[in-house]
């Protein structure tokens, strides 16, 4: 990639094969017009609608309220639980471990496989309506994908841009790299590991359970393994 310098220390960026560009995204919000009234079919809808429909409902929480502490529901569970009346099965999907999923067709088959297991178990949810006007409403999300100034290739520079980056930032490399676009891990524990070979913190940063943190403390986290790192070296 040539001699590219590093846009937070402005030294030369050819330490190693390839530098990190740290990157943010806009979340826009798009209406598919599907929308269910009864649990047959919100599977159904559920099974054919657009992946970027899934990830926005399992997912859209974390951004949009990064101030509290986020916990690993979805929309459906909460549509289900509390505005179609179901808290036993909305307390099946609220179960589901988005953590177990790293690719959105796993993470859509368990969700509407619950919900048709239920049905099949309670037959007379077939003929149950929500409320009306209270139908759950398939959104999808848009994302618009923005290189920041960030271009690091040292340990040191790494922990510097990831102080300056800006939440969205850090979202997009910790969540959408890992289960929108189907990676088994996030960005930032790849890099560390293949290009700056520390593989020991690259494993810590990968064992982070991001729904268990707000977006900040999940930084100030990141920031800790890289320091222990640092001072290890």
């Amino acid at each position: 990639m040539g001699e590219q310098a590093s846009a937070v220390t402005g030294t030369p960026a050819a330490a190693v094969p390839k530098p990190f560009q740290f990157r943010t995204a806009l979340v826009l919000q798009e209406s598919t017009g599907l929308r269910a009234s009864t649990l047959v079919t919100l599977a159904k809808l559920l099974r054919k609608v657009p992946d970027s429909c899934v990830y926005y409902h399992t997912h859209h929480f974390v951004l949009e309220h990064h101030y509290l502490t986020p916990e690993p529901t979805n929309d459906f569970a909460y549509w289900v639980g509390e505005i179609f009346g179901d808290e036993t099965l909305g307390e099946l999907l609220a179960s589901v471990d988005i953590m177990e999923y790293t690719a959105l067709q796993g993470l859509r088959e368990v969700l509407a496989g619950t919900i048709e297991r239920y049905i099949k178990e309670h037959p007379a949810t077939r003929i149950k309506f929500a409320p009306s006007g209270r139908e759950f409403f398939f959104i999808k999300s848009v994302h618009v994908i923005m290189p920041t100034p960030y271009t690091v290739s040292t340990l040191a520079e790494f922990a510097q841009a990831l102080e300056q980056v800006s939440l969205h930032s850090l979202y997009f490399h910790i969540f959408d790299a890992r289960l929108r676009l189907g990676r088994p891990t996030n960005d930032f524990s790849l890099w560390l590991t293949e290009q700056l070979g520390l593989k020991a913190l690259g494993e810590s940063v990968a064992g982070l359970n991001p729904y268990a943190h707000t977006l900040q403390t999940l930084r100030t986290i990141l920031l800790s393994l890289i320091r222990e790192a640092a001072a290890h070296a």
